[in-house]
């Protein structure tokens, strides 16, 4: 017996699929954005858990790094709580924010490198589920 699927139930379980992901998203970048928010004060704190390396192409003072990130993880948050309640303006900037934070991560990794590595890799998670679960998109098979 050959099992036949309407249009209609293959759509719901994408739609259902999709929202999975998106919800995904938003808890991974409001992770990301809550643990910027925690390394920029620590930055900005000037705290000893930063390692100092003499030459480093992308040098600023770590406070400067304190800055930028507490500035993403606030706007990721923010982001993230408007993925949500899953709307286009959230996920473009949802991509848009985590693409900033895979930069900054990148260019503060000899200043605490573990923990950038792992951002960089969350916020790919983040790039990748906003951009494979596409809302309200209809497809037929």
């Amino acid at each position: 017996m050959a099992a036949t699927h309407t249009p209609h139930a293959v759509h719901t379980t994408r739609q259902a699929w999709a929202g999975g992901v998106t919800i995904f998203a938003a808890v991974m970048l409001g992770i990301t954005g809550v643990v910027g928010i925690f390394r920029g004060i620590m930055a900005i704190a000037e705290d000893e858990v930063f390692v100092n390396t003499p030459n480093y192409v992308f040098k600023f003072d770590l406070t400067s790094w304190g800055w930028i990130h507490l500035a993403l993880g606030v706007v990721a948050v923010i982001v993230s709580l408007g993925l949500l309640r899953p709307t286009m303006w959230a996920r473009v900037a949802g991509v848009g924010i985590a693409g900033l934070i895979i930069i900054a991560n990148f260019m503060s990794l000899p200043y605490y490198p573990v923990w950038s590595v792992l951002m960089v890799a969350m916020s790919g998670f983040v790039i990748w589920a906003l951009c494979v679960g596409g809302g309200d998109r209809t497809t037929t098979e």
